[in-house]
């Protein structure tokens, strides 16, 4: 490996923990999944333990350190609930999500979601799950269009409702 990458290597050891999982990959916020995954592996490659071996034990112990960092980024922002979550912390300054809160992080904002944030969403979404179970579409749709106007940010609210819209044509 060209004396470059060592010292590359050697820095980004050094300052790997106060990367952000975005920077880490070396993709933008905005970035698709499948550029992710890409960059995912283009990292993970270039900076793979096992390819430096002959360098010694403290280069070995860098590369790993980097690699660990870049799999734990790779892991978040694969996963769009866990991506989710994670973006909405870094604006608190967060550079790392701890995988298992941030999947029950996410678990917890579908859940809020599927079951309602306000009283009244609560109730008209409640109304609309029991509607659904009795095939009951036309009833659904009303119940959901009550919960969107306590809940208007309500994403599985407006998935549904757009689908019903959509059988009931």
């Amino acid at each position: 490996m060209a004396a470059v990458k060592l010292a590359e290597l050697r820095v980004l050891a050094n300052i790997v923990e106060d990367l952000d999982y975005y920077q880490l990959l070396e993709v933008a916020p905005g970035a698709t999944a499948v550029d992710v995954r890409t960059a995912y592996h283009s990292v993970a490659r270039r900076f793979h333990p096992d390819r430096l071996r002959q360098e010694g034990p403290d280069v070995v112990a860098a590369a790993e350190r980097v690699a660990k960092r870049v799999s734990e980024a790779y892991a978040v922002l694969r996963d769009p609930r866990r991506r989710r979550v994670y973006d909405q912390q870094k604006g608190g300054g967060e550079r790392r999500l701890q995988l298992v809160s941030g999947g029950a992080e996410a678990d917890r904002q579908v859940s809020q979601e599927r079951e309602g944030k306000t009283p009244n969403g609560r109730r008209y979404i409640t109304l609309a799950h029991q509607d659904l179970a009795r095939d009951n579409l036309k009833n659904a749709r009303q119940n959901l269009q009550m919960a969107l106007t306590f809940e208007p940010d309500n994403a599985w609210v407006k998935s549904t409702l757009t689908e019903l819209k959509e059988k009931l044509r």
